[in-house]
Order: C-alpha cells, then sequence, then structure tokens
C-alpha cells in the first residue's frame, strides 16, 4: 500500500517552534477559564483566599496554561485562528485532536509571563478501510515561566484525514 508519509513530511520530524507570551498571563484570564470550566475554587478567582494558602496569590486550573493562546502573538489566521499549527506539506489541512498527556509541575501564576516550545516528535500513518490513509503527528509544547521554571508538558496528537 503505497505511504501518504513523504520525505518532504518526514523532514518536520524534530522541527520546533518557539512563542512568548508579550505580557503577563493576568488574573481575569485566569478567572474566565475557570468560569468556563465551571471550576469555582477560590484560587482561581478569590484573590484575598488566595493570599491566604500557600500559593499566595490566584493560580491557574492545571490545562490554562495548555489552553491559553494569548501565548500566541501573532494576527488570526485565513480561518479566525490565533493558535499554533503546523504547515505541513499535506493534501489536506483537516484533522481532529486525537488526544493529549499532561504532565504538570508547578503552579501557573496570573504573573507569570509564558514561553511555549513545539516540537514535532512523531508521523505515522494507520490505513483505515474506511476513512483510507490517516496521517498522525505527535508533537510536544514545554512551557515555562520569565524564570525558566518548567510548568507543563503536553504531548499531543493530531489526526489528519485524506
Amino acid at each position: 500500500m503505497k505511504t501518504r508519509i513523504t520525505d518532504d513530511l518526514k523532514a518536520w520530524i524534530g522541527r520546533e517552534e518557539t512563542y512568548t507570551a508579550p505580557e503577563e498571563l493576568g488574573r481575569a484570564a485566569i478567572r474566565y477559564f475557570a468560569l468556563a470550566l465551571r471550576d469555582d475554587n477560590p484560587v482561581y478567582c478569590d484573590a484575598d483566599f488566595a493570599k491566604r494558602t500557600a500559593h499566595g496569590d490566584i493560580i491557574a486550573p492545571p490545562t490554562f496554561v495548555c489552553e491559553t493562546n494569548q501565548i500566541i502573538n501573532q494576527p488570526l489566521d485565513e480561518n479566525g485562528y490565533i493558535g499554533h499549527h503546523w504547515p505541513l506539506p499535506l493534501s489536506s489541512s483537516r484533522f481532529i485532536r486525537g488526544g493529549n498527556e499532561y504532565e504538570f509541575f508547578q503552579p501557573v501564576r496570573a504573573s507569570d509571563r509564558v514561553s511555549v516550545t513545539w516540537k514535532i516528535l512523531d508521523i505515522h500513518e494507520r490505513h483505515t478501510r474506511k476513512l483510507g490513509t490517516l496521517i498522525f503527528v505527535v508533537s510536544e509544547a514545554r512551557y515555562i515561566n520569565q524564570d525558566k521554571n518548567l510548568l507543563a508538558i503536553n504531548r499531543e496528537t493530531n489526526i489528519y484525514s485524506p
């Protein structure tokens, strides 16, 4: 069976892209994210409460740093998206998220200015009878703060259809 993974596509394995937020994450962004999750933990929303905890200030829900696009300081693309994506040499740009694996190392604070480095770890394919050959792109995002402390790692799989 013919492979959809070309040499040009294989060349993307190991590529990295780094983004640094233009400003601190901020209390409001954290509060809105927590509210969107329907998580009313006061350490995410109540500064007075958070000051009395071991954290000393508001912290973010764990996945906030992996899901916010405010780190990426660029204009909207043609689809109105402002997040990271790889311009892979594929015949189709249609994909679905195939899963995430998260590791969290320390709380993310409102005062953090975050940088993220995305790296493609692997590209492989699977043949299916109904959908044809699917391409799986496995990438890793490492999030650090302004002090170079590792905050989180997100390993993500995106599945591209023919």
